[in-house]
């Protein structure tokens, strides 16, 4: 019998699907109660917020617009920005990063990216990604005639001395998920760049849970997260509270804050995840 590719949905379930905001404005007839919250220990933004009118325009980019979920805040995350990126047709920048020791990770949503690193392009479909290291020249174009939507995470590298992150590209659904003890493959997680190797500083990962499925405890630890959900539905422990989240909707996790979930139906609950690796923590204080 023959082994079926990576990320082949089990039967039941449908493909991989990536959410990717639409813009507009609500009615005047709508009212403005909606499920954002921001605490000291989580803030959620809910998919019905991104709208035209909280788009934002980024210096040598054309034809762009920006929805910026998370950036540095006090009492807030503090080690990375997260932005939902739409670049028309035609549209994109040759020189995206303004700050050369910052790192990035971007994700494609929606059309085609091409990412181009000294003079090589990369076409990107979705569920296309790439890492791009610090001081790395690159850019990002959309060659197409439909819009590109992109998830796009930026962090400032911490260095450590004989170790030098690579650029990555790939495509989620061609990498194979590792299942969660216990879980009989229906809680899976997709690396999307190495997790064992120390020269990169932040974990990016797509995790999957099949409908019914749980993640048994509130997990507390120093990671800070940075959570945007693809596809499905789920109820999550966020601190002391439950919050229903779909997909579209993005949150973000101080250290420490206790997270679980619980996964609604009728199809998988997925989302794209950010966490990084505070290497003071891990080396105590040593570069």
């Amino acid at each position: 019998m023959s082994t079926p590719p990576p990320n082949t949905p089990r039967p039941g379930t449908s493909a991989p699907r990536y959410y990717a905001p639409g813009g507009g404005l609500p009615a005047q007839t709508e009212l403005p109660t909606g499920r954002a919250v921001v605490t000291e220990a989580y803030t959620v933004i809910p998919r019905g917020v991104l709208r035209d009118i909280v788009t934002s325009v980024l210096p040598e980019w054309t034809d762009t617009r920006t929805w910026i979920l998370n950036r540095p805040v006090a009492g807030g995350t503090t080690t990375f920005a997260q932005y939902l990126v739409e670049v028309g047709p035609g549209g994109g920048s040759r020189a995206p990063e303004p700050e050369m020791e910052v790192e990035s990770f971007v994700f494609v949503l929606e059309g085609t990216l091409t990412v181009r690193l000294l003079g090589t392009d990369h076409p990107l479909p979705p569920g296309g990604f790439a890492y791009l290291p610090p001081e790395a020249l690159w850019g990002a174009f959309n060659d197409t005639d439909e819009t590109a939507t992109f998830a796009w995470i930026r962090k400032a590298w911490q260095p450590l001395a004989g170790r030098t992150p690579q650029p990555v590209f790939g495509n989620e659904a061609e990498i194979e998920p590792v299942g969660m003890p216990g879980a009989d493959n229906k809680w899976r997680t997709t690396s999307l760049i190495p997790v064992d190797d120390v020269a990169y500083d932040m974990h990016m990962n797509v995790v999957t849970f099949e409908p019914g499925a749980v993640s048994p405890f509130a997990g507390t630890h120093v990671m800070e997260h940075g959570l945007y959900v693809l596809e499905g539905k789920a109820v999550y422990r966020l601190n002391q509270d439950w919050v229903e989240v779909e997909a579209g909707d993005y949150l973000s996790l101080r250290a420490f804050c206790p997270q679980a979930c619980y996964a609604g139906g009728p199809g998988n609950f997925r989302y794209l995840l950010y966490q990084d690796v505070n290497r003071q923590v891990l080396l105590g204080g040593r570069r």
